[in-house]
């Protein structure tokens, strides 16, 4: 068995670039450059026994570096390293697939070298990143904390990056972990803070900000505690919430980003002293278009058009952020009624952010001066000139259309769509919905069925044909079977609970109904919601509770056709349920 140095400091010269030389490798696989920094240098490794096997593919990989066919180079790494399981080669693997952002390579080959180097801070923080990025933050903590035993300094506010989309019982879970490993890291600020963030999102701010004090009597003015502290303080009413964060800018007045974190704080609460404090930030960097824009929107805001207009004009000249600066100069415009000059702007807006909401003030605009007629030619323009965009105008000019109730030129708008792009589902979907409207019911089911022919998971398909089968057919088996569908996919979606509450309820199953429509409106407490919740209520004889959650939703929406509709049907008066019942009444 030949012996060779495993994985020779080649590796690190050929990612910085080593020239490539003639001929073809086996698996020439033909990767695009990456774009990260490249990964560290290899470290000196010991001669070991290589398998026979292994030789060709390492030798294979090596070349491959060289080449700059970096590709090949993690295929052959990606394959050798369970098989030789030696931590430089996991390693190396590791820092190619994070170089080449190749996660789920990089997943695998750092899991490997946490194995055979189960101390390692490199290691364990590279996996604790990765499993986090997954969403699966409590099997990080583990390896942060073995980062951190290894004395690498640790980020442990990564784990609540993402915290309010985890289920509350993995939240609650993150939290034990974090809290069981306080008295390993007693005072660790990093850890302090992580535990802030997540009691601040689970609304225990008392418990957020007791974190905070601690890590405070360690760093007065440590920057994320403070921004946290000040947004908690504000939102729950302090008459000082900046105290602190002033007094570190007064220590620190050339703190840019504290500053520009301070201006944004107050854009919630005092618009006058966000503007001063951005005036303080464009002093210092004159040509910063984000600070530039900010002033900009502010003093829209604060209806300081002139002003508004002198911030957007200097980024136009700047040429930074220009689709922006036109889509709120077209706003400022038609603020002032200067309709003309905003239809100019907005029509320069190109192909970003603002494209679609420039483009649907201009439609909007066209519609309400009375020239429908040329609302067809002008969108048909711009998917001429925009072909990649087709599917989302052609949706957009439908909506405009819909909206303004001309639903016979929406759907003249669908079908020229629909028979461009025949698999568009944004755009079936529309006409379906459209078809319903129009009481047309074998369209909307045509429609929706060919979407989930194609698209056997589309939940929102799945639950939009049940929903209307039980609501304006009696084939209600067959509803509750295409809800079901829908919320096996989606299972804590407001909308599918409510759809299938309301096939429960057309079924007779009043129990199960009320079940289902308490957990959407608890989740959304949508009109559509109460008026099916209220009905149920109603019909079960609980008129007082009824009557409550229509008056509820009836004040913030007086005029929703499902609500109305439901209580004209039920010979409930607007006014009676306006009041709501007389015992709930202050």
């Amino acid at each position: 068995m030949p012996k060779i140095r495993l994985l020779p400091l080649l590796f690190a010269s050929a990612l910085l670039g080593a020239c490539a030389t003639g001929g073809d490798i086996a698996d020439n696989t033909v990767v695009a450059a990456p774009v990260a920094e490249p990964p560290p240098p290899a470290p000196e490794l010991p001669e070991r026994a290589i398998p026979a096997d292994s030789l060709h593919d390492l030798l294979v990989a090596e070349f491959a570096l060289r080449r700059q066919q970096y590709g090949v180079a993690l295929q052959r790494y990606a394959e050798q390293a369970p098989i030789l399981r030696d931590a430089g080669v996991s390693a190396h693997t590791t820092h190619l697939a994070q170089y080449l952002r190749r996660e789920p390579e990089a997943l695998a080959a750092v899991k490997l070298w946490v194995e055979l180097e189960p101390d390692n801070a490199e290691a364990n923080y590279t996996l604790a990143t990765l499993l986090t990025h997954r969403g699966e933050t409590v099997a990080a903590v583990p390896h942060m904390a073995a980062a951190a035993r290894a004395g690498k300094a640790v980020n442990f506010p990564l784990l609540a990056s993402d915290f309010e989309l985890l289920p509350p019982a993995q939240q609650d879970a993150l939290i034990r972990e974090l809290e069981a490993l306080q008295p390993e890291f007693p005072g660790n600020t990093q850890l302090l803070i992580a535990l802030a963030i997540m009691y601040e999102e689970r609304g225990a701010a008392d418990n957020s900000l007791t974190q905070l004090a601690q890590v405070f009597e360690r760093e007065a003015f440590q920057p994320q505690a403070v921004l946290l502290e000040a947004k908690i303080l504000q939102e729950n009413g302090d008459s000082e919430p900046f105290k602190r964060m002033e007094e570190a800018l007064e220590a620190d007045p050339d703190n840019t980003r504290l500053r520009l974190q301070y201006a944004r704080l107050l854009t919630r609460t005092d618009l006058t002293a966000a503007r001063q404090q951005f005036e303080i930030l464009s002093a210092n960097n004159p040509s910063d278009p984000e600070l530039l824009l900010s002033l900009a929107l502010i003093n829209r805001e604060t209806e300081n058009f002139l002003e508004a207009r002198a911030y957007l004009r200097q980024l136009l000249s700047l040429g930074q952020r220009t689709d922006e600066a036109h889509y709120y100069l077209g706003r400022i415009a038609e603020d002032q009624r200067d309709l003309k000059e905003a239809v100019r702007h907005y029509s320069q807006v190109t192909d970003g952010r603002e494209f679609l909401n420039a483009n649907s003030r201009v439609g909007r605009i066209l519609i309400d001066t009375g020239q429908e007629a040329e609302i067809h030619g002008y969108f048909n323009q711009l998917r001429m000139a925009y072909p990649q965009r087709r599917e989302q105008l052609y949706g957009l000019e439908a909506n405009l259309l819909g909206q303004a109730q001309r639903r016979d030129l929406a759907m003249v708008v669908l079908n020229q769509g629909l028979s461009e792009l025949p698999e568009a589902t944004s755009l079936q979907y529309a006409r379906s919905m459209l078809g319903e409207q129009q009481g047309d019911m074998a369209l909307m089911e045509s429609d929706l069925r060919a979407i989930i022919a194609r698209e056997p998971n589309n939940a929102t398909a799945l639950n939009a044909l049940g929903y209307t089968l039980a609501n304006r057919t009696e084939r209600y088996a067959e509803a509750e079977d295409l809800i079901s569908r829908a919320l096996a996919l989606q299972p804590n979606e407001p909308s599918i609970l409510d759809s299938m509450g309301w096939v429960k309820f057309r079924l007779g199953d009043y129990a199960e109904a009320e079940r289902y429509l308490r957990q959407a409106f608890a989740a959304f407490p949508d009109p559509e919601i109460a008026a099916h919740l209220g009905e149920v209520l109603w019909v079960k004889g609980d008129s007082r509770e009824a009557l409550d959650i229509w008056r509820s939703a009836l004040i913030d929406n007086p005029q929703h056709t499902v609500l109305v509709d439901t209580l004209n049907r039920l010979g409930v008066d607007r006014a009676t349920a306006l009041a709501g019942h007389p015992d709930t009444q202050q």
